[in-house]
């Protein structure tokens, strides 16, 4: 298949303790999905050389053939690192992330924009604090009748032991619960009240090196793309390349899908990120692109993620905020499918759309257009929410 258009595709996956292996196969499942309901072709192999986890997606759009090289930018390690903690170990998490939330006026400034993203952030607390009142149940009930046979001191074994048989139970379901998931994420972000932790911002410097490599290349486009959490480290990685090297020499793009900004640039020593997002506001030489939907309960949807921190300027210009607009794009049937499905909700960004609008996925990553032209002259969603909320820059 002929190929006219080259682009390099650079993945920044949310926080997923998931090897990448699981993006290739989603992005293979659901793009076969939207060709067929789009009309287009697209087909994926793996790659022989590149740096990292990738594969390669050649697209047909009419007479126009497309090559898109796909770089997933792992951070995983870190994720899975963060949720080896034990059972105490998270119970502590939950008290530090409340804090950290709570006495710094992130919290209140959160629930100022949208309530669905705040009430999924209780979720996990009020979860685990419900699992440790049916332990702390199950141990008073096996100390009272232990008590019965055994002498008082005697009983505080089988009552601990049974404490601990519950909360044992909880961990090992949380797989349908996604309590402790979620907890860790949330203390991730809080650990160090908003600043990226050495590790993730050596990472984070890592993926502004693969961005350098990439735009060497002198393909058609770079395409940044970052879902959830991974949202703001996209945005900080666009940032560091373009305050160390300057204008790109190739058509640099960023693509933020159902971010969560907010959670981690409202806390008090997010200031690096603040000053990103800043920056990326008025910068030359790149087109962002920030897609959400108020249907996702897990991101801040139609929030412009420079507007709410309280970094915008008279003169910014980015990010274009667009919703995907579920209601529009998933038809009745298919949203009836995924109702309560909330965290699949979350990834839909990442596929197929069934009754598809302006946005999709696999036309702006493998598709013959550019996504400074596909998307120029376009106007924000009507309701894009562009108050003032966060800390702003010192």
């Amino acid at each position: 298949m002929p190929s006219d258009f080259r682009r390099k595709v650079l993945y920044i996956p949310g926080f997923d303790p998931f090897p990448p292996r699981r993006y290739r196969e989603l992005f293979r499942r659901e793009s076969a999905m939207q060709a067929d309901i789009s009309g287009y072709r697209i087909q994926t192999r793996p790659r022989r050389h590149g740096t990292g986890f990738g594969w390669l997606a050649t697209g047909q759009f009419g007479d126009r053939g497309v090559q898109t090289e796909f770089e997933v930018l792992v951070w995983d390690d870190l994720v899975q690192a963060s949720m080896s903690q034990g059972i105490g170990a998270t119970y502590l998490q939950l008290l530090m992330t409340v804090h950290a939330y709570i006495f710094s006026g992130a919290f209140f400034r959160l629930m100022r924009l949208r309530r669905g993203p705040v009430l999924a952030a209780l979720y996990p607390i009020v979860v685990l604090l419900l699992q440790l009142m049916l332990a702390g149940l199950a141990a008073w009930l096996a100390g009272v009748l232990a008590a019965w046979v055994l002498p008082w001191a005697f009983a505080l074994i089988p009552a601990a032991l049974a404490g601990y048989a519950v909360l044992a139970g909880f961990r090992r379901i949380d797989h349908r619960l996604f309590a402790y998931y979620l907890m860790h994420d949330y203390a991730f972000t809080a650990m160090h009240r908003g600043a990226y932790p050495t590790a993730l911002d050596q990472r984070v410097e890592q993926f502004a090196e693969r961005l350098r490599d990439a735009l060497a290349e002198n393909p058609d486009e770079v395409l940044v793309v970052g879902h959830s959490s991974g949202a703001y480290l996209a945005a900080s990685v666009v940032a560091r390349y373009l305050r160390d090297k300057g204008a790109p020499p190739a058509p640099l793009s960023l693509l933020t899908l159902g971010h969560v900004v907010p959670m981690a640039s409202f806390l008090p020593r997010a200031r690096a990120l603040r000053a990103d997002l800043a920056q990326l506001a008025t910068a030359d030489g790149i087109f962002w692109l920030d897609v959400t939907a108020p249907g996702d309960a897990c991101c801040f949807g139609l929030c412009d993620p420079v507007a709410v921190t309280g970094v915008a300027g008279p003169d910014q210009r980015w990010p274009l905020v667009l919703s995907a607009a579920f209601t529009q794009t998933l038809s009745d049937a298919r949203r009836k499918e995924l109702r309560n499905r909330w965290f699949r909700l979350h990834f839909q960004y990442l596929c197929a759309f069934d009754q598809p609008g302006d946005y999709d996925y696999f036309a702006i990553t493998t598709g013959p257009v550019p996504l400074a032209e596909r998307f120029a002259g376009r106007a924000p969603s009507p309701g894009r929410i562009a108050t003032p909320a966060g800390p702003g820059l010192p």
